[in-house]
Parts: C-alpha cells; sequence; structure tokens
C-alpha cells in the first residue's frame, strides 16, 4: 500500500511545474512582456471570433483565453506555449452546443479536464510521437476546411442556419444570400482577410488581425453602415466562478464527448509544442506536463463560462517569433487579455461579426501548407491515401474520427508494407556441406534436399502468403528453413510455421529447421510448433548441422550411400539451442 501511495505520489510531482520552469521568467522579462503584448493583440479577434462560432459568445472566447491562456502558462510543459479557445476545437463544440447546450458544454470542458489530467498521470504524452506526419497534414487541412466552411453565416451576413453539418449550414446560407444579398457583410469580411492576407506578405511582425478588425469598425460607426451586424453587449469583467451548469444526471450522456475533446486538446497541445521546439533552439516540452497543463486549464475555464481550451499553434508560432523565452509571455498574454475585457468591453461590442468572419477566413487560409501537402502527397501512395482520407472525415464525420481512420488506414498501409519485406528465397546449401563430396553426391543431395531463408517479419498481416509459399515446395524428401534472418514473430506466425510443417509432413517431406533465436521460441513453443520442430531432432543450431542432419536422414532412408568416415567435428546433433 505504502509503495503504491509513494508512486503515485511522484507522478504527480512529476507532472506539477517545478522550480526551474519559473526561474527563466527573470533571464529577460523585457522581451517577454513585448512578446505577450503582441500576442494579445493577435488572439483579441481570435479569441472573439472563436467564442461566437462555438456558439456560446464572444464572453465565453475571452473568459477561455483569459483564465485558460493564464493556467495554462503557469502549469504546462512547454515554456513557449500559448492557449485559449481554437478552430478545431470549435469545430467539436458547434454539434455538442446544438445537442446539450451551452451547459453542456461547460460540462464536457470539465469532464475533458479530468480526463487530460488522468492522461499526464498515466503518462500518455510520449505516444503522440506515434502520430503519422500525413495524419497530422490531413487533420489540419480538414480543421482549415471545416473553420473556413463555418464563417459563411457571418461573412455573408445571414442568420446562422440549423443543422450540425458545415457543408449544409454553409450551402443554406449561400442559398439564403442569393435570396437577399448582404454586400456590407460580405465586403467587410473579405476586406479583413484580404488585408491580414497581404499584410502578412508585406511586414509579417505586423499584427494586421487586429489593425484590419479596427478598420472594419471605424467604418461601420462613422458611415452607419447597415447589414453588419455587430458583437453585442459584452460584460465589463469575468462572471464569479459558478459550477451552477454542472448537472451529474447527464455524465453517462455526455461521456463521449467529453472523451472527443479531451483527445483533441491532447493531439493539439502537443502538436503545437512540437512545432514550437522546432522553431526554436534549446527549448524542448515536457509532454506529461503540458496535458497536465492542459487539464487544469479545462477543470479552470468553464467555471467563468469558458469553452474547452487547447495549445493554439498560431498564437504559439507570434510568440516564439518575437521572442519569447519563457512562459511569461504567455501569462502576460492572458493579463492584457483580462484588462480589455474589463476596460474595453463597450468598444469590443461594436465590432462587425463580419470582420470576424474574415478574420478567420484569413486564419483557415494561412492554417494550408501547400508545400508541405505536396510534399507529402508525392512522398509515397499511402501517404497521400492518408492524408486525403484524414481531411476528408474531417469534413464528414468529426476531428477525433478523423484522427482514428487516419490512424487505422496508417497503420494498415504500414503493417502491409512491412509483410512485403517478408521474403522465403530458395538457397543453395551446397557451399554449407561439411567435408568433401563428388559430383555424383552434390546432385543427389541436390535432388532430396531444399534450403529456404526466411527474411524479415514472420506476422500476422504477411504469414498467410509465407504458408502458401512453403506448402508450395518442390518434391523433395528434407526441408530446410533457415531461421535466423526472421527479425520477429507472433502467435499467428508461429501457427502458420506449425501448419506449413503439418502439410509438409502429410507429403512426406521432413523439415529441419537452423538458427530459431531466443525470442522466437515463447511463441514457437506456445502453439506446439517447438515440440513439433524438436520432434526426432528436427532442430538445428546452426545450417551446416542441420544439412549434416539431412544427409544422415537421406542415408537412413536408404536414398544415399551411408558414409564410413563422417566429418569429425559436425555429428549430428539431436537438439542444440543458440541462434546461428
Amino acid at each position: 500500500m505504502n509503495e503504491v501511495l509513494v508512486r503515485s505520489a511522484r507522478r504527480v510531482r512529476a507532472v506539477l511545474p517545478a522550480r526551474a520552469d519559473f526561474a527563466v521568467m527573470a533571464r529577460d522579462p523585457r522581451r517577454d512582456l513585448l512578446a505577450g503584448l503582441t500576442v494579445a493583440i493577435v488572439a483579441l479577434p481570435l479569441a472573439l471570433g472563436f467564442g461566437v462560432s462555438s456558439g456560446l459568445g464572444a464572453e465565453a472566447g475571452l473568459a477561455t483565453a483569459v483564465v485558460a491562456g493564464a493556467v495554462a502558462a503557469l502549469f504546462g510543459g512547454s515554456n513557449l506555449q500559448v492557449s485559449g479557445p481554437t478552430g478545431a476545437m470549435t469545430v467539436v463544440l458547434v454539434p455538442i452546443v446544438a445537442r446539450y447546450g451551452p451547459g453542456g458544454v461547460l460540462t464536457v470542458g470539465l469532464m475533458a479536464g479530468v480526463l487530460l489530467v488522468a492522461l499526464a498521470l498515466l503518462r500518455a504524452g510520449r505516444y503522440m510521437s506515434y502520430v503519422p506526419a500525413p495524419v497530422v497534414e490531413g487533420f489540419t487541412l480538414g480543421i482549415a476546411c471545416v473553420i473556413g466552411l463555418q464563417q459563411v453565416p457571418n461573412a455573408l451576413g445571414v442568420d446562422k442556419p440549423e443543422g450540425e453539418k458545415v457543408l449544409a449550414v454553409a450551402w443554406r446560407a449561400v442559398v439564403e444570400f442569393t435570396q437577399a444579398p448582404n454586400w456590407t457583410a460580405i465586403g467587410l469580411s473579405l476586406g479583413v482577410a484580404a488585408v491580414m492576407l497581404a499584410g502578412a506578405r508585406w511586414r509579417p511582425t505586423v499584427p494586421f488581425s487586429i489593425v484590419a478588425v479596427v478598420a472594419a469598425t471605424v467604418l461601420v460607426q462613422v458611415f452607419g453602415l447597415r447589414g453588419a451586424a455587430p458583437i453585442g453587449e459584452l460584460p465589463s469583467g469575468l462572471p464569479a466562478p459558478s459550477l451552477g451548469f454542472l448537472d451529474v444526471s447527464a455524465f453517462g450522456s455526455l461521456l463521449a464527448p467529453a472523451v472527443a475533446v479531451a483527445a483533441l486538446a491532447a493531439l493539439e497541445s502537443l502538436l503545437s509544442a512540437t512545432v514550437a521546439d522546432g522553431m526554436t533552439v534549446g527549448q524542448k516540452h515536457d509532454p506529461d506536463k503540458e496535458l497536465f497543463g492542459q487539464g487544469i486549464a479545462n477543470l479552470a475555464a468553464p467555471l467563468f463560462g469558458g469553452v474547452p481550451a487547447t495549445a493554439a499553434i498560431a498564437r504559439t508560432a507570434v510568440n516564439v517569433r518575437t521572442g519569447a523565452s519563457s512562459r511569461l509571455a504567455a501569462l502576460t498574454h492572458a493579463v492584457i487579455l483580462g484588462v480589455i475585457v474589463f476596460a474595453a468591453a463597450p468598444l469590443v461590442s461594436k465590432i462587425p461579426l463580419a470582420a470576424l468572419a474574415g478574420v478567420l477566413l484569413a486564419t483557415a487560409i494561412r492554417m494550408v501548407e501547400v508545400g508541405s501537402l505536396r510534399a507529402m502527397a508525392k512522398a509515397t501512395r499511402s501517404d497521400a491515401v492518408v492524408l486525403v482520407l484524414t481531411a476528408g472525415a474531417t469534413l464528414a464525420l468529426d476531428l477525433v474520427y478523423a484522427v482514428i481512420t487516419g490512424l487505422v488506414v496508417a497503420g494498415a498501409l504500414a503493417l502491409r508494407a512491412v509483410a512485403a519485406q517478408t521474403r522465403m528465397d530458395q538457397v543453395d546449401f551446397r557451399p554449407d556441406l561439411p567435408g568433401e563430396h563428388s559430383e555424383e553426391e552434390h546432385a543427389l543431395l541436390a535432388e532430396h534436399i531444399a534450403a529456404y531463408r526466411i527474411d524479415g517479419p514472420l506476422f500476422f498481416a504477411g504469414a498467410h502468403r509465407f504458408l502458401l509459399e512453403l506448402s508450395e515446395v518442390a518434391d523433395v524428401r528434407v526441408v530446410i528453413l533457415r531461421m535466423s534472418r526472421v527479425t520477429t514473430m507472433d502467435a499467428t506466425g508461429a501457427l502458420v510455421l506449425k501448419d506449413a510443417v503439418q502439410k509438409l509432413n502429410r507429403r512426406g517431406i521432413t523439415v529441419l529447421t537452423s538458427g530459431i533465436r531466443p525470442g522466437q521460441r515463447q511463441a514457437l513453443e506456445s502453439v506446439g510448433a517447438l515440440a513439433l520442430l524438436q520432434h526426432e531432432g528436427r532442430e538445428y543450431a546452426t545450417t551446416p548441422e542441420a544439412i549434416a542432419g539431412a544427409r544422415t536422414h537421406l542415408e537412413q532412408a536408404g536414398l544415399l550411400p551411408t558414409r564410413h568416415r563422417p566429418h569429425p567435428h559436425l555429428p549430428h546433433l539431436p537438439h542444440r539451442k543458440g541462434p546461428r
């Protein structure tokens, strides 16, 4: 009992922030403060836009950016991550809002926080490295498409049609726009997007998102443009923390959405941290601490009316590019957004929804790395298939199912590629014959003995092809299987080997083996294949010993003349363990 408690305490201590994590905040606070200010300016329109897109309103997006951004900065496993509401999370939340309402979303966020903390304590963060690059690229492409489609109603200035599927909702919005065009809204959204995209190429360091949003808001207010609906009234401050939304009876029905949200938060946060590490020198995140920080952030955000949060790749990239070196920058970003909530809520409330839609449209476009997609599609046909399927599943299903689909397909294709490496080649055994032999004896041995070398893994994905090849062995009296190059073997491979040996035995063909590795013996023994191979001394340590045994077998069968002086160094050994 004490050992369990000690082990549990160690796991908890391992995911908590250490003193060294905060000591780096004092190295260059000026650069971190400036980086935090820049990120806050970039994050403000994104937080508002994603809050509106989620269905809980702009105030929920701001609360998430402030609370989750601060908590994740303090408890996360990366010095550079910036957390808050994201487009990927919004994609998952829209159907949850439609089905369970705002209270359901807050409950899902709380449950997802618990799951993320559990994943951190189970040290699940390291498994992120097993997600293939085509799955990540397809996932990102699908998210970008969904975010763009989600903005169509606000960009066109129409009320959001009912429905959960973004393609159907976007199409209905287009139909509604054609019946009563709103040129003000579409002009604002396209103008903001164009300014952001062109500005990013011209001056990448300037936060053109806030410049474009301010310009659009001023235009609407000065000229009194119609058809540009504003965000609406915002509270001047964060609400008091509350658990009033919690409905314990709904936990069962909300478990599946909570798992989806937790999976997405883990995936996007660890992916963002990996990207941040790659953009810097000397920075390396702790995946388990990062999961813990995101879990605590998602436990805190719902208490203040915030939506589930995750690390944001776009904001993290801005943070790194502006020179951030510690978590002080992300903490500063959250504090500045908090000040804006308290001091500038009346001004923020006048921002047109169409302008925020333009911000998110530009964000979606910038998420798509055309060069990366082209390289991935050209790499191999399997990579292209996985990328397209993952992106398509993101649009047609949801993000978690999309990742699962991508992983399953990628795994199946990888297994097929590995299985294709398994080869069984007939080899000339005569160079390994002990002693001297006449040409006539060589010919007799070659007539009655066939030697095959198995290369690669012998497991479930490719074992049955091996069975077919081995069962079709030519009409000989002895088959020698050289096993020293078998890299791995599972129960299916051992069973297939056993079946092949039994089929050959029924045809009157004796099977001898050589070079069975110690690591393969357990699989062979578990299915009874080892006992079959060791029957009457048919397993040998090396190929020369197996050849000597095959010759002895043929002599006993009267197919070869008995040699009066066998090779003194290679007697017939019934069984000797050890690799060749």
